[in-house]
């Protein structure tokens, strides 16, 4: 026992060191592991370990730097300048209520704008005159309306019997009709009394031909296009003919025509095929049956919304004014530079007259274009034209005529109240030197230059007072500058900078006015004949 006892003890001994720093290797293990703490139980419980820190809140991916303003260029900023100076806002657009194409009133509209039923010998449409591929006009000086040998032909070669228009006038674009607010025609006989800004003729009442000057027609309808739809077709020359109501005034024009489309009254059994009831009854969302809904102010109205849904605005000159600076190439910029300039400061001064995101003060001035035509019965010789004054019965608006827009001007020529001039290098040169260009017009027989009169036999001699008619509108001009009243002065640009200007002017068409599919919607389907067999489906010579 002893033996065994101070054996135990010897081996105590002899093992005391390596027990001791054992212990303590463990305890710095527990130690560092979590464990130990006051207790001296080797195998304490362990602690709970710290919960784990959240995912950090992700951060947003880095912006790039906003661009940097385009550094203008010196033209640029005299462009600014003058952007704000005449309060261009390259919408012009903006806070109108005008109708889109595919609304189901402009849709009728453009059946009843196609269908030559509205023409009173029945081979004329509105649209004989306005086609949306001929810039929304026809493309020739003065228009064929009635007695076409081939009605459908529309554009440079349409002729009648004779080869002589009898419409004194040339066609003004139906493009952007919504945008006008005091009147529509050339010499505005469809006029508002109370023009407000937006309203394209809504506010107030509205003159017409049917009433004395600034005298409201009753009839008028809703705004200027509807007002203005209501003529043409009364119009022997445009679209009533003479076998159809002869001698009828034009409430009973209009009354018959309504009729006739209606399938009742006057007009009943007219046409042959007649599914128009229906076209009514969708586009007015109606039961009514064809008295109650189809009269002429229904269709005047269709008609009007739509015109008034072609708006083509978008320009490369509004695309600048609105921020891209690289809208405009460099010449269309000195171009707008001359435009916009005075005569006093080496420009054009045409803003005197072409303003606003319009391009027109809507008023009325006298440039001396030339006179040429069948004229408007006026005058000493009966075939001259007053303009203006022929409306007003003022002496002083003699030979004035309204300032048309330039808005794709590119497409809507020839130019001038008869059309004389084929290009705008010719306006150009008319505002250059009115006297010159006008006796060069005769001199050089430029008549018998112009498309639709170039192969009309004894050219020459068509209007053997147009050049006497024309410069009594010179002399106008010239009474008007020398009382200081014109805003029309020779220009005095070189060769180099007129071009600078046409291509300036250039900078107004929207593209859409150019391609043939873009204008599509405005086209009655080529692939029907309409709601009575007597669509308009067009043929052009070229």
């Amino acid at each position: 026992m002893n033996i065994n006892n101070n054996s135990t003890d010897s081996n105590l001994h002899r093992n005391q060191p390596f027990s001791l720093v054992a212990i303590l290797v463990l305890s710095s293990i527990l130690v560092a592991c979590g464990g130990g703490g006051a207790s001296s139980n080797l195998a304490a419980t362990p602690t709970t370990p710290p919960a784990a820190a959240p995912d950090p809140t992700p951060q947003p991916d880095p912006q790039p730097d906003p661009e940097p303003d385009p550094i203008l260029e010196d033209i640029d900023l005299q462009l600014q300048a003058i952007i704000l100076e005449q309060g261009l806002t390259g919408s012009p657009e903006t806070g109108r209520n005008l109708p889109s194409i595919n609304d189901p009133l402009p849709q009728l509209g453009k059946m009843l704008f196609f269908s030559k039923s509205l023409g009173g010998d029945m081979d004329a449409a509105c649209v004989s005159c306005h086609h949306p591929l001929l810039g929304g006009a026809d493309e020739l000086s003065l228009a064929v309306g009635v007695g076409a040998l081939n009605p459908d032909l529309l554009g440079p070669g349409r002729v009648d019997s004779d080869a002589l228009p009898d419409v004194p006038r040339n066609s003004p674009t139906v493009f952007n009709i919504g945008l006008w607010d005091h009147g529509l025609f050339m010499d505005s006989r469809v006029e508002s009394l109370n023009p407000t800004a937006l309203a394209n003729g809504a506010d107030g009442g509205i003159s017409t031909p049917d009433t004395a000057s600034n005298v409201t027609d009753v009839n008028a309808g809703a705004n200027l296009p509807s007002a203005q739809a209501r003529f043409p077709v009364t119009s022997d020359a445009e679209m009533k003919g003479v076998v159809f109501e002869p001698g009828s005034a034009g409430d009973a024009i209009r009354t018959h025509l309504a009729e006739r489309i209606g399938g009742y009254g006057s007009g009943g059994g007219e046409l042959a095929t007649n599914t128009w009831i229906n076209e009514f009854q969708t586009a007015l969302n109606s039961t009514q049956d064809a008295t109650q809904l189809i009269n002429f102010e229904s269709i005047a109205f269709a008609i009007g919304e739509y015109e008034r849904s072609m708006l083509f605005v978008n320009n490369p000159w509004f695309n600048y004014i609105q921020g891209d600076t690289d809208a405009l190439s460099n010449q269309q910029k000195d171009g707008a530079v001359l435009f916009y300039s005075s005569v006093d400061e080496g420009g054009g001064g045409c803003s005197n007259c072409h303003s606003g995101d319009l391009f027109s003060d809507e008023l009325f001035n006298v440039v001396a274009f030339p006179q040429l035509g069948p004229g408007k019965g006026e005058g000493a010789t009966g075939d001259g034209d007053f303009g203006r004054e022929s409306i007003s019965g003022d002496r002083d608006d003699r030979f004035a005529f309204r300032t048309p827009s330039l808005l794709n001007i590119e497409v809507t020529a020839p130019y001038g109240h008869t059309g004389a001039y084929d290009s705008l290098d010719e306006v150009l040169n008319h505002y250059d030197n009115a006297n010159n260009n006008v006796g060069n017009f005769f001199d050089d027989e430029e008549l018998c230059d112009l498309a639709q009169f170039q192969d009309v036999p004894d050219c020459v001699n068509l209007y053997p007072n147009g050049e006497a008619n024309s410069d009594d509108a010179l002399d106008e001009l010239q009474a008007e500058r020398r009382a200081g009243t014109s805003l029309f002065d020779n220009t005095n640009m070189n060769n180099q900078e007129e071009r600078d200007v046409v291509a300036f002017l250039r900078a107004l068409t929207d593209p859409c006015v150019l391609n043939d599919a873009c204008l599509a919607p405005w086209i009655a389907d080529t692939g029907s004949t309409g709601p009575d067999d007597n669509q308009l489906n067009a043929e052009f010579s070229n």
